[in-house]
């Protein structure tokens, strides 16, 4: 028998972990263990789920447990929960969820990718029938089951990228959508001016918007969710509420057998993605990340890295010396007809880290002015005033702003300066681009700040 390798979790970052592996070593004896019915899922589709936009949950699964198990020689098995990790035997408490059935798999090298969990405060009614997170295949099922029963009010905690989504979809599906924020805005990783245009567009299209105020209890009648009181004393009907105000790592069996935990008590691993253990390996949302820009330890779990990190710890794994250099917080999405993105850091997260930082705004056109269909992007760009070194840049627009994004978070981890950036040799095309591409007169722009 081959080195034996057991991976706990069969989402994004354990698979990934897994097939490198197994492509590595062919003859490597590797067990999937998943918690939940599904495995190799895309979490991100399930607001296009919920809302109706992909018809059946299968749409949302690249590999099932079949291909797997048969073909890709990678014994997966769901609803089998990791209880417990017996470092010194280098075992693995397994339970099938569906029989009771409890046993004890050893392994050689283990894998924890055992992702997030999401937020859930403890305030009266919050476990009501009718109230829903959305992190699993499962959830993005009962969820649309409810709209599907008829479902026409629906609250959401929480402004993130996850519940905006929703939000949208939602409201494309005929229901009534109040979004309940505690920050003072939306999105507070974009700019006053990006996040206000950001509620714009969500109010055009119908959806109620409530910043300054947290859930404080979820109404109910027969024990189900029939809205939500807030901090500032409002109510609102609810017929369905989801709770979307972040997640916390799934750390619990680390923490338990022992293994260093860092930020928000995620997992501390190397470059490698080695644990504080050297036959067990960590990835995913479950982890410690290092910021490309400032070094510093950080958490931004996002389906990208944990697909990377997954890689990388399979690569490792495998006999190979991959090494995860760390984030930015690359991220995109659509709010209705307006697309908004980020990457690197943010001003006040600049000036936080040292820097001597400042923003620079514009707005152009992503099109020659005279090509029709064309529509306005806008840019800010965060750099340092001594070096010019770009820091960070925000933008909201046309579904362009994501390419644009790419190459800025480009410029970001090459170190690039705007002064470097404004000499970019970037494409032309009156139907892509204009001549002088948003990139440069944002870097443009930008060079007068630089002392």
């Amino acid at each position: 028998m081959g080195e034996r390798l057991v991976v706990i979790g069969g989402t994004a970052a354990g698979l990934s972990a897994a097939s490198k592996a197994k492509r590595l070593k062919p003859d490597m004896d590797i067990t999937v263990y998943e918690r939940s019915g599904y495995v190799s899922y895309g979490a991100c589709g399930l607001p296009y789920y919920v809302g109706g936009m992909i018809e059946e949950a299968d749409d949302l699964v690249s590999l099932d447990v079949n291909t797997l198990t048969n073909k890709r020689g990678i014994p997966t098995f769901i609803h089998h929960e990791v209880t417990k990790i017996d470092r010194q035997a280098k075992t693995v408490a397994v339970r099938d969820l569906d029989t009771g059935k409890e046993f004890e798999q050893g392994y050689d090298k283990l894998v924890i990718a055992t992702g997030a969990t999401p937020i859930v405060p403890e305030i009266p009614g919050a476990r009501a029938e009718g109230v829903h997170c959305l992190r699993t295949v499962e959830d993005g099922i009962a969820l649309k089951s409810r709209v599907a029963q008829g479902a026409s009010k629906a609250v959401i905690i929480g402004g993130g990228f996850i519940g905006l989504e929703t939000a949208e979809e939602l409201t494309q599906a005929g229901m009534k959508v109040t979004v309940v924020e505690a920050m003072p805005r939306l999105l507070p990783f974009l700019t006053e001016e990006y996040a206000a245009a950001i509620q714009n567009e969500l109010e055009k299209h119908g959806v109620e918007v409530c910043l300054n105020a947290t859930a404080a209890e979820i109404l109910c009648q027969d024990q189900r969710a029939a809205g939500v009181k807030t901090s500032d004393g409002r109510c609102f009907e609810a017929d369905m509420v989801l709770f979307s105000i972040g997640v916390r790592p799934a750390s619990q069996l680390a923490a338990a057998c022992g293994l260093e935990l860092g930020l928000k008590d995620a997992i501390v691993v190397d470059e490698h993605q080695r644990t504080s253990d050297d036959s067990i390996y960590a990835c995913g949302d479950c982890v410690q990340m290092k910021h490309l820009v400032t070094g510093e330890a950080c958490y931004v779990p996002l389906g990208t890295t944990a697909n990377k990190q997954g890689r990388i710890a399979g690569e490792n794994i495998g006999g190979g010396n991959g090494t995860f250099k760390g984030v930015l917080g690359s991220q995109v999405t659509k709010i209705f007809d307006l697309y908004a993105a980020s990457t690197g850091l943010t001003e006040q997260q600049a000036v936080r880290a040292g820097y001597d930082a400042v923003s620079s705004s514009i707005t152009k056109g992503d099109r020659a002015s005279y090509y029709p269909g064309g529509g306005q992007n806008q840019l800010t760009l965060i750099l340092d005033r001594k070096s010019g070194k770009l820091l960070g840049a925000q933008g909201i627009g046309t579904e362009t702003i994501a390419g644009r994004m790419n190459v800025l978070a480009t410029a970001i981890t090459a170190g690039m300066t705007v002064m470097e950036v404004n000499e970019l040799d970037l494409v032309y095309s009156p139907s892509v681009a204009p001549v002088y591409d948003p990139i440069l007169i944002a870097a443009s722009q930008a060079l007068k700040h630089v002392k």
